[in-house]
């Protein structure tokens, strides 16, 4: 029996790094699945569109949507539900986080700072820098990664936003500095450069981790995404049925 298809749909950047980094994960994924057809899909700024993508790969065989999205949001609700709606045979995964893993993911990047005790030093505070989106669920798995993340820090950490919540990433930068912190440091919570990953390099920390990018823990979140998913009963397979439940 042949595999499902992966479709690895991300949010779609202007940056050529992005891209870059976007397609090396597409890369790494199909190195990990060989046999499977991985392909490319958008939900903004790039193309090919998601739906269009769905549409031509659902005519061929079954498909799993596996969004490179780190929280549920507007996109997954939305663009990706809509996309994956006509078609039984197209399963959708669920976004990336919240997820043990990608606090391993966090931490190695916090490491690959010049300073390899960023975040434990006393006096540090870590921000933890997400996109953000006007979905309350997208904040409540934030906040769920902030917490799973202080659990394996000796310093306190917040949570600040990009856009569309409260509080901004400025914000809690200088909200930090005003509670005492001699070092902050910005812990990008985004997947690869780009609009947002600009916002957190600008919001004033005196460190900025990279994105999560290509980091071996993401690889593995996205292929444990795509194995659930193409391993749900028929029953649960529905058409563009998407999970709520966005936990490890």
């Amino acid at each position: 029996m042949t595999s499902p298809a992966l479709i690895a749909c991300s949010h779609g950047t202007r940056s050529a790094q992005g891209r870059a980094t976007v397609a090396a994960i597409r890369a790494r994924l199909a190195e990990a699945l060989p046999g499977v057809r991985v392909e490319e899909a958008y939900v903004d700024v790039e193309q090919p569109e998601v739906a269009d993508v769905v549409a031509r790969l659902a005519a061929d065989g079954p498909a799993v949507l596996v969004p490179l999205l780190l929280a549920t949001g507007f996109h997954t609700k939305v663009d990706i539900a809509r996309a994956a709606a006509p078609f039984e045979n197209v399963v959708v995964a669920e976004p990336m986080g919240p997820h043990d893993l990608l606090i391993e993911a966090l931490l190695g990047r916090l490491a690959d700072l010049p300073e390899g005790d960023s975040g434990r030093r006393p006096g540090d505070h870590v921000v933890l820098a997400a996109a953000g989106s006007s979905d309350p669920a997208a904040a409540v798995a934030t906040r769920r990664m902030r917490a799973l993340l202080e659990d394996e820090l000796p310093v306190p950490v917040s949570v600040g936003y990009g856009a569309g919540a409260s509080p901004s990433i400025p914000e809690a930068v200088a909200a930090a500095r005003a509670a005492g912190a001699d070092r902050v440091i910005a812990a990008s919570y985004v997947l690869a450069p780009g609009h947002f990953a600009g916002l957190v390099a600008a919001a004033g920390a005196d460190q900025v981790t990279a994105p999560l990018g290509t980091h071996p823990a993401v690889i593995d979140v996205l292929l444990e995404r795509y194995v659930r998913a193409a391993a749900r009963p028929a029953a649960g397979r529905g058409a563009g049925q998407l999970s709520s439940a966005a936990t490890a």
